[in-house]
């Protein structure tokens, strides 16, 4: 039988998010309808109520999240009722070319519950990357349902569903970071922040992080930086060389998605060191390099969609090492809120304020 739940949803491009009741309908074949307990304000989200997703409003926000499964349809084996999951929004497929090759993580045919979500008048909703978790509620494909250990706090665990397992993973899956690795990340919010922090787990010698905004570099201090580098007053890329010998780094990880702060990674860089990027550019933007210096200096030149992770593998890891102390997840949590502040959460993320607002139902 269909549930009405409270739920955040964008009715139109720009328009403040409200909260108003939603339909979720009973799982069917291969659907999850999973109880949320936490979901993080992730920047994602306010993209979507921008407009600078796609105009499929209205859109359900929300999808970095932590909850308890409370129904499946047929067929579904990877988790019962009763399950602490973190929803992910890279269901693998199992099937596609990157797939049999035992690359999942690249999988191109990644799928969302068939069903929809709607107002009570009927109105589909686009749930946010195919999740739509700022719900009391909340219908996805079973694929997106990851099981963690229920030992870990819900408001901790939801953050690996998006901005901290991009940042982590740009560092350990993409970058490939090592034992005495030298590091630079350009743009330390949340994602950056996490890039930090998966350095560090790594065994980085050297963490040089990079912002304009000095509150944010002494969170990166505290998430494993060894040296910050503002670069309002400073050029990062001339820092970032001082600081490595002269060389540059050997992963330089751009969390900005800028064509400045890009080509700041590139020449941050050490010869055939990798360039990172993970910050998300907006549509209209481009990139020019001298061709000559992109051959001449080797290396790798790599994008990182989702930290190029796989939630099977990767989320039980970390939330492993979460619960040894080995893992501060903790960290990224600036405050928790009720359902309706996320409007002035949008607010407090845009000026820089928080690294994660957390919505706990």
């Amino acid at each position: 039988m269909a549930q009405q739940v409270k739920a955040v949803i964008a009715r139109a491009k720009g328009a403040p998010v409200e909260v108003t009741t939603i339909v979720v309908p009973d799982p069917g074949p291969g659907e999850a309808v999973v109880r949320i307990q936490a979901c993080g304000v992730c920047h994602t989200d306010l993209h979507y109520r921008e407009g600078g997703i796609n105009d499929e409003f209205p859109f359900l926000l929300g999808h970095e999240a932590a909850g308890i499964v409370e129904s499946v349809g047929e067929g579904v084996t990877e988790v019962e009722p009763g399950d602490f999951v973190v929803l992910n929004w890279r269901a693998v497929c199992g099937q596609c070319r990157a797939c049999k090759r035992g690359r999942a993580q690249y999988c191109f045919n990644t799928h969302n519950a068939k069903q929809k979500m709607t107002l009570l008048d009927g109105t589909e909703l686009s749930p946010a990357l195919g999740i739509g978790a700022f719900a009391e509620k909340t219908l996805v494909a079973a694929g997106q349902c990851t099981k963690v250990d229920p030992a870990a706090e819900p408001a901790v665990a939801g953050l690996l569903g998006c901005g901290v397992m991009a940042g982590l993973g740009a560092a350990i899956n993409t970058g490939n970071v090592g034992r005495g690795d030298t590091v630079a990340v350009i743009g330390c919010g949340g994602v950056g922040g996490a890039a930090v922090m998966g350095s560090r787990l790594a065994g980085a010698s050297r963490i040089i992080a990079v912002d304009i905004d000095d509150r944010k570099l002494e969170t990166a201090r505290t998430l494993g930086a060894t040296h910050t580098v503002n670069s309002r007053t400073t050029d990062p890329v001339e820092a970032i060389r001082e600081l490595t010998g002269g060389n540059g780094a050997d992963v330089v990880v751009e969390a900005v998605g800028r064509p400045e702060t890009y080509k700041q990674a590139f020449y941050a860089r050490d010869l055939a060191g990798t360039v990172v990027l993970v910050g998300v550019p907006t549509p209209e933007m481009t990139l020019e390099l001298p061709l000559l210096d992109v051959f001449g200096r080797g290396g790798a030149l790599k994008s990182s969609w989702y930290g190029d992770c796989l939630p099977s593998r990767d989320f039980p890891m970390l939330i492993d090492l979460y619960l040894q102390g080995r893992l501060d997840l903790g960290a990224f949590v600036t405050e928790t809120i009720e359902l309706d502040a996320v409007e002035q959460a949008f607010e407090r993320m845009h000026h820089g304020d928080v690294l994660r607002s957390v919505v706990v139902l």
